[in-house]
């Protein structure tokens, strides 16, 4: 494959739209059904998104796009937005060079924001050096940098990169999700042997 990243121009607009719609068809049945929809994203919303700041980059092959991730610059940090490859391409690495390509675009931390039940890019944010937050860090990240239903906020996590955790990170940051978005955490220790001191 002989594919070069380049930043998407005004006429890669429907390009970038269809290979989102193709990829999301990966959600489908996995995320919550009153998150689905039937395009996942729609023209005004990705006109939107564009408006409000967020840059794509692409991998193309020619002239034909493989696959886009979105950059927004958010004051002291950077998010990484919208990320999908088509999906008879996926698993050639071309995720992981748009990750490589986008966090050396910028010297802030930066924040992935993607559904709880999405196991699959979880994983592969985490193969890359991303950290889950906390359940109460990622509502307040949610409320403070992006602007999503009070829904999607229940049903979706943030992962941060090492330079977020370096420098605000927890130590209760990043317990396993399940399915339907509950951590899993480590059971605490037995406080019973401290009963009588009540």
């Amino acid at each position: 494959m002989n594919a070069d990243i380049r930043k998407t121009k005004e006429r890669d607009f429907e390009s970038i739209l269809a290979v989102i719609n193709d990829a999301a068809g990966a959600y489908r049945g996995v995320i919550p059904a009153d998150r689905w929809r039937e395009p996942y994203m729609r023209r005004d919303e990705l006109r939107q998104e564009m408006a409000c700041g967020v840059d794509f980059w692409a991998m193309f092959d020619g002239e034909s796009l493989l696959g886009v991730m979105g950059m927004q610059d958010k004051n002291d940090v950077s998010l990484v937005r919208h990320a999908y490859t088509i999906t008879t391409l996926q698993g050639q690495g071309i995720g992981a060079r748009l990750l490589h390509h986008v966090r050396s675009l910028s010297n802030k931390p930066m924040l992935i924001g993607t559904w709880a039940a999405a196991s699959w890019a979880i994983g592969f944010y985490e193969k890359h050096g991303f950290k889950m937050v906390s359940p109460a860090e990622k509502n307040r990240l949610l409320g403070k940098y992006w602007s999503i239903p009070q829904r999607q906020v229940e049903t979706s996590v943030v992962l941060a990169d090492s330079a977020w955790m370096d420098t605000y990170g927890q130590e209760d940051a990043a317990q396993p999700v399940v399915g339907d978005g509950r951590q899993l955490r480590k059971p605490r220790p037995s406080r019973r042997h401290d009963q009588h001191r009540r």
